[in-house]
């Protein structure tokens, strides 16, 4: 039931908002002077890598190493912080590597390092917004998310996935959580220890809220 209900809500979507997708491309060409969409490796359900799509927010490279940084383009900055870039994720909703609500997909390297405990994010199609997404994102560590991640799969239903949709609304106005402590967001850590317990992460409603961008476009 919940993949028909992707499927509908994002064929809804993508066809009200086709209009915006569509001068949206068309200003970030103009902008980076590239194509429109960045396109990158992620891994999904089961573990399972697909190719997400975003609207690119950085123009290439002037020489050899060139600091992401710089590279970000006003308009770029904009759509980041507005959660425009993540709008073309809608295909791969439709396409079935994604969801609406889950766990946001994680590079392949970074799912090399996950733990056993870790890998239980990967039961459920990664989402578009998810319950760590709206509890803070960026100003969590790494392992704070993916614990809130397990919460939800072992949670997971029609409710709460409506709680999330209706906190992110909220969240995208508020802003927050877009990069971790003086802009710098927290690494991928290497797995810890079998002896070291596990942080302990509370689910809670006023925890600090989500979104959008990272430093590298590579990496959001």
């Amino acid at each position: 039931m919940k993949r028909g209900g992707d499927f509908a809500v994002a064929l809804t979507a993508g066809l009200l908002l086709s209009p915006v997708l569509l001068v949206v491309a068309a200003l970030v060409r103009i902008t980076t002077g590239g194509t429109a969409l960045f396109r990158q490796r992620r891994t999904g359900l089961g573990g399972e890598e697909f190719e997400i799509l975003k609207f690119r927010t950085m123009r290439d490279p002037r020489y050899p190493g060139e600091p992401d940084g710089p590279r970000i383009t006003g308009f770029g900055r904009m759509l980041r912080t507005t959660s425009i870039d993540e709008l073309p994720q809608l295909w791969n909703v439709l396409r079935g590597d994604m969801s609406l609500v889950g766990p946001r997909p994680t590079l392949p390297e970074q799912v090399a390092r996950y733990s056993p405990r870790q890998r239980g994010r990967l039961a459920v199609r990664p989402g578009l917004t998810g319950w760590a997404q709206v509890c803070g994102r960026n100003s969590l560590s790494w392992p704070e998310r993916i614990e809130l991640d397990l919460w939800y799969i072992e949670r997971r239903g029609l409710a709460l996935d409506a709680r999330i949709m209706l906190r992110t609304v909220g969240v995208l106005v508020r802003r927050n959580g877009i990069t971790g402590a003086n802009g710098v967001n927290p690494g991928f850590p290497a797995p810890a220890s079998a002896s070291r317990p596990r942080p302990t992460v509370l689910p809670l409603p006023q925890r600090a809220s989500m979104k959008v961008a990272e430093p590298a476009e590579e990496a959001s």
